[in-house]
């Protein structure tokens, strides 16, 4: 599956503005085990084309081997679909001397508008029985604002998902139709608190479960 050319081309024209660089598409089969949702590319991805093939994609890649799962089962994507930047400082290993350099950042509410047509159609087209958001970031996009993955993670949220029924929209509207989605935490996250994985873990039991039950795998 992917996106129409002119939805790409609206996307990279509504987000130009923001400090952000490059685009990555979705990437998966029409009808995917499971739709994952993601936060926004890094540095890797928007050098390669591919969503979650950096550092927190070998973390994904481990948790889709943990269900029984590969790649090719899953249409990976993400709320926003170019990488947001800040600018920072690190030292050169040759030189010793601060360097500017580019930094992962959090999308904003902005960035998010800008790119929500496209997760829109993604949803919409891609006939996925499972969302599962990797993260606040998916999980507030399409769930609303007082979710939080701290809270909900692990439970399985049957309800509609937020949408732009015009991209030049302010406010989200919800979907007459009613998702599934399984909210867990992002790769990521247990590079900076290691607390977090043996939650994560416990999720991905409970997801494999639900798999095994429903007879999703190919």
């Amino acid at each position: 599956m992917r996106i129409p050319e002119s939805l790409a081309k609206q996307g990279k024209e509504r987000i130009k503005d923001y400090p952000v660089e490059g685009f990555v598409y979705g990437e998966g089969p029409d009808t995917p085990v499971l739709m994952l949702v993601g936060e926004a590319p890094g540095e890797t991805e928007i050098h390669n084309g591919i969503p979650f093939s950096g550092r927190a994609g070998k973390e994904l890649m481990q948790s889709l081997e943990f269900l029984g799962l590969t790649r090719d089962d899953v249409y990976i994507t993400s709320a926003v679909r170019s990488r947001p930047y800040k600018w920072g400082q690190k030292k050169d290993r040759s030189s010793g001397e601060m360097i500017d350099r580019k930094y992962n950042r959090a999308p904003t509410a902005g960035e998010m508008k800008a790119h929500a047509p496209i997760l829109d159609y993604e949803v919409k087209h891609v006939n996925a029985p499972l969302i599962v958001t990797l993260g606040n970031i998916g999980l507030q996009r399409l769930a609303g604002k007082d979710k939080k993955v701290t809270q909900v993670h692990g439970q399985l949220l049957k309800q509609p998902v937020q949408f732009l029924e015009s991209p030049d929209d302010r406010q989200y509207k919800w979907t007459e139709e009613t998702y599934e989605i399984f909210p867990t935490f992002h790769p990521a996250a247990i590079f900076y608190n290691r607390s977090i994985e043996e939650k994560l873990k416990e999720d991905l039991k409970k997801l494999k479960k639900m798999i095994a039950e429903r007879g999703l795998k190919k």
